[in-house]
């Protein structure tokens, strides 16, 4: 009960920044756990703004408001918090590990912090998927996951009081679909190109559903990109967040989705001559539908020009086995499988055919990427070896097919 009476009185105390006095809510905005509606200045009965919160475990509630004037406003709020009325802070917020901002706070009341906050933080805030805010020595995580709906709600709420009227307040969250063209009279797709489905590999590296792959696999997609585990339905995957300069690329399943199991990444250095087993997706149609299984060796600790960022592999690849995991003999992840020598560049300069010249991208490259994306991922240390069809048998429940639709000009440079 004391939450639902501080959840309503944040509401009212949110919207014009300053202001303390509203009545409401008038409508509602019901999105996930967020509630709120309309509300009004209680002095005047003029529209003031549309809000609305939700609470977190670190006790922490969130509140999201846009004024009548449009303006957006953040608040963070806990019973807890005893701030001294006008009391200023800056608290420092970080979207998906990528999107960085500082929002400059108010304590307008004793228990709740409220910023303003620019439009190209409420288009990141709208997108991401996880917040981490940092104020003095407090750092606390929050989930996104809903605010994508919640923004466009209040955003549709403002417009529709100030056009209808407070007695008009209704359901908010119903926005109207805009009006679609005939199938007849599509548009064709950007620059009238066919499209063609490409495929690559990924896996589950957190309990959170977030999941590795390259960047060159989602590289060029249109529409959808979507994930299935061998024999399981495909699934609607969000890009968190990609790093082009080390092909690397962080995706997240929907928050209803449920994973048996995720990778551990080695603690310790392979070495060359180490066995490794890499497991994928190659030739998607035209193989197997379930993934492959080959094994080889580490052939070198650098890639093509002594790049230290890659592993040189022996162990068989082909297109469709990138982004997918490379592990050693006790099951855990050395590497990330991104590609193979050119053959027709190598055998036009000496002649030659290359045989088993294949490349991963080392874990070093792979946890900065994780830690710059606030992944919070596993490590373990090497401990005995695993027969090689245990290896595969433990990977099933979190190494992924990923495919999507892209232009086939993209994919021809792949």
């Amino acid at each position: 009960m004391w939450l639902k009476s501080c959840v309503v009185a944040l509401l009212l105390q949110t919207g014009v920044v300053g202001a303390a006095y509203a009545k409401g809510p008038f409508g509602s905005v019901n999105v996930g756990n967020w509630i709120g509606g309309a509300f009004s200045n209680d002095e005047t009965g003029a529209f003031s703004h549309c809000a609305a919160t939700t609470p977190y475990a670190n006790g922490v509630i969130l509140v999201v408001s846009q004024n009548a004037a449009g303006t957006w406003s953040l608040a963070f709020a806990s019973p807890g918090y005893r701030f001294n009325k006008g009391e200023n802070a800056a608290i420092d917020v970080t979207f998906d590990g990528q999107e960085r901002a500082r929002l400059y706070a108010t304590a307008y009341q004793s228990n709740m912090l409220t910023a303003v906050m620019p439009l190209n933080v409420v288009r990141t805030f709208q997108k991401a998927s996880l917040m981490v805010a940092t104020a003095g020595r407090a750092v606390l995580n929050f989930d996104l996951t809903s605010t994508g709906p919640v923004i466009a709600a209040l955003a549709h709420c403002v417009t529709k009081v100030k056009a209808d009227g407070l007695d008009k307040a209704g359901d908010f969250t119903k926005i109207a679909a805009k009006p679609q063209p005939a199938p007849d009279k599509q548009a064709p797709p950007a620059g009238n190109k066919a499209t063609r489905v490409k495929a690559g590999t990924g896996f589950v590296v957190s309990a959170n559903g977030h999941i590795i792959t390259n960047n060159h696999v989602i590289d060029g997609c249109v529409g959808d990109i979507k994930g299935n585990l061998t024999g399981e339905a495909a699934m609607v995957l969000r890009v968190v967040s990609n790093d082009a300069n080390n092909d690397l690329a962080l995706l997240q399943a929907p928050s209803t989705t449920t994973f048996k199991d995720f990778v551990r990444i080695r603690d310790r250095s392979i070495r060359s001559g180490d066995s490794v087993v890499a497991i994928g997706f190659p030739y998607v149609g035209m193989l197997t539908s379930d993934f492959t299984v080959t094994t080889g060796i580490v052939s070198s600790l650098s890639g093509l020009r002594n790049d230290t960022r890659f592993l040189q592999i022996s162990a068989p690849v082909q297109p469709g086995n990138s982004g997918g995991p490379l592990f050693d003999t006790a099951g855990q992840i050395v590497g990330v499988v991104t590609g193979k020598v050119d053959a027709l560049r190598v055998v036009a300069a000496t002649g030659t055919i290359p045989e088993n010249i294949n490349f991963a991208i080392k874990t070093g490259a792979l946890r900065d990427f994780l830690d710059n994306s606030v992944v919070p991922y596993q490590t373990a240390e090497p401990k005995g070896e695993l027969k090689t069809t245990d290896i595969a048998g433990n990977a099933r429940p979190y190494t992924m097919l990923i495919s999507c639709n892209a232009t086939a000009q993209v994919d021809a440079k792949r």
